[in-house]
């Protein structure tokens, strides 16, 4: 199978700052959004090692419980295709995917979850028709980690992007560790729950 993405790096750094400032406007909808899964409770001083709780975005409707999606319009011209690179930054808990392809150590193309209770970050893409997840792990646990990466993909202007986040159980791992994004609100504060920011660093059409 056939996928339109190159992973630039798993590194943690900005790409060069020749992008063409007018075709980065076509994925302004894309760029500064955020996954964000609240807890309930405020943080406490001194968070005990591997701690969950409740998700802030938990209801009693099964069908609407601890999830969301939002969808954003790409933009561009119908029938050409744009390589858009992204910035993909947060502090997540692990996922496993299954029966897609691994890109570099957290972000997944294609596929499907592969367990029932912790959080997925998923994009998808109307044309070319793509999904992608972005903290994929070899195994799922009371582990709490940042992600600083880039990966590269396909999307056809005016294409359809959903952006989806499931909790799944109403329950999250905490940030126990305090952990900190530089330069990602609500830094230097460490976010109370998880989170993940996409930005977009560079679009080139593709000929």
């Amino acid at each position: 199978m056939r996928f339109l993405l190159t992973l630039l790096t798993a590194a943690a750094f900005a790409l060069p700052s020749h992008a063409n400032d007018s075709l980065k406007k076509v994925a302004a909808e894309l760029d500064g959004y955020r996954f964000e899964f609240p807890c309930q409770d405020p943080m406490p001083e001194n968070p005990k090692p591997g701690a969950d709780g409740i998700s802030a975005r938990k209801t009693d409707d099964p069908a609407t419980n601890d999830k969301f999606t939002d969808t954003k319009k790409f933009g561009g011209e119908p029938g050409k295709r744009y390589k858009v690179t992204l910035r993909v930054r947060g502090v997540v808990e692990p996922m496993m995917y299954k029966d897609g392809q691994q890109v570099g150590e957290r972000f997944y193309v294609g596929g499907s979850p592969n367990n029932a209770t912790y959080n997925i970050y998923q994009l998808t893409v109307s044309s070319p028709a793509s999904h992608f997840f972005f903290n994929r792990d070899d195994k799922v646990g009371h582990r709490i980690f940042t992600i600083d990466y880039t990966a590269t993909i396909e999307i056809e202007g005016g294409a359809t992007l959903t952006l989806h986040g499931n909790g799944q159980n109403g329950r999250m791992i905490t940030n126990f560790s305090k952990l900190v994004v530089p330069d990602i609100a609500p830094a230097p504060q460490p976010y109370n729950g998880q989170f993940i920011q996409l930005n977009v660093l560079d679009v080139v059409e593709v000929k």
